[in-house]
């Protein structure tokens, strides 16, 4: 399993971490920070220079996955991981890949009270060899209370256990954590497993519409991103059937005849993605009360909305986004499209 220890820039997870692994047997450190110094003697400084924070890079993110999980392989028992995750996206991405794997992530908040996170940044020990300079990492930690109190606001104590280390050194901490850890006061982290896929898949999606004609876009916990419902057809399922099971098992709604098909688009592969084929069906209107009916299962979905055409944009990754559109292009003519990658071919 992963203990990852999160808190804002300052808060001591890397200290506390170090004497974390003392307390858990067979237990690993792994900093991801190595992986951004990686990165940064690997990236073309061209690509480096478009991001203010490496864990924008998505090779970051999926360095951090396949690292762990490479990791855990080798050596096994327990792996303590401290990196502040404060991005909601990126805390779904990471951890999501990581259940695909079958890695359960406890994961551990540092939560001291404001007022001591700065003066804990104040007193922050800097590596002398650190290349930006004290003062700048120091700034850097300053400049991301903000980005803290909104996570702290929106989602992270609720995903996270949180220890409130303000009255505590990091060895104080640490034996809150393991005793935490030990207990199964801190569980695992409440997200779907789904298996990474080893060669092209089928998915089947199904656009719902409420009574104003907007459509149903759902939150996943497992990856980052707003998606349709639905999911990957299992073999020697039918993709109509699959659409239908997954609206069901995602939302509780029961569709009462099989969805007519709107647009059938083949994803190209983008390693490490293996590509497909991607469907979307037409669930048609879901009036008031079926809409007030929707459930959400806790581990797979974090939330739902309907949206017009407009808000999708701003939500869906752009592929995604053509998708629909197009589909919707279809709905209106009532004739099913053939896309490739998001555009019209024939």
């Amino acid at each position: 399993m992963i203990v990852w220890i999160n808190g804002a820039f300052g808060a001591g997870k890397t200290t506390t971490a170090r004497e974390l692994i003392e307390l858990i047997p067979n237990s690993t450190l792994f900093d991801p920070d190595a992986i951004g110094g990686e990165l940064a003697q690997l990236l073309p400084a061209k690509q480096l220079a478009e991001v203010t924070d490496i864990q924008d890079l998505r090779i970051w993110r999926r360095l951090v996955v396949d690292t762990a999980a490479a990791l855990l392989a080798e050596v096994g028992g327990v792996l303590v991981v401290p990196a502040t995750l404060l991005s909601q996206e990126y805390r779904d991405e990471i951890f999501g890949g990581l259940a695909a794997r079958r890695i359960p992530v406890r994961h551990v908040l540092l939560a001291p009270a404001e007022t001591i996170l700065r003066e804990r940044i104040a007193r922050r020990e800097i590596p002398p060899e650190t290349r930006d300079g004290e003062l700048r990492v120091r700034q850097w930690s300053y400049d991301h209370i903000e980005a803290y109190r909104t996570a702290l606001a929106t989602w992270l104590t609720a995903d996270a256990h949180p220890v409130d280390t303000s009255a505590l050194s990091a060895y104080g901490a640490a034996e809150r954590i393991a005793e935490a850890v030990r207990t199964g006061a801190v569980e695992p982290c409440d997200i779907v497993q789904t298996p990474e896929p080893t060669g092209e898949t089928v998915a089947a999606g199904v656009l719902l519409f409420d009574e104003e004609g907007r459509v149903l876009l759902v939150d996943p916990t497992y990856k980052a991103g707003w998606e349709f419902p639905g999911g990957v057809v299992e073999p020697g399922e039918a993709p109509a059937r699959a659409g239908v099971r997954e609206v069901a098992e995602e939302t509780g709604i029961q569709l009462p005849e099989l969805p007519g098909l709107l647009v059938v688009d083949w994803e190209a592969p983008a390693p490490p993605a293996y590509g497909g084929l991607r469907l979307l069906f037409d669930g048609g209107r879901l009036d008031g009360a079926e809409a007030r009916r929707m459930i959400l299962p806790g581990p797979e979905l974090r939330g739902w909305r309907f949206v017009t055409e407009q808000e999708a944009a701003e939500l869906l990754p752009p592929v995604r986004y053509e998708r629909l559109r197009w589909a919707l292009r279809a709905r209106e003519r009532g004739a099913a499209l053939y896309l490739e990658a998001g555009v019209p071919v024939g």
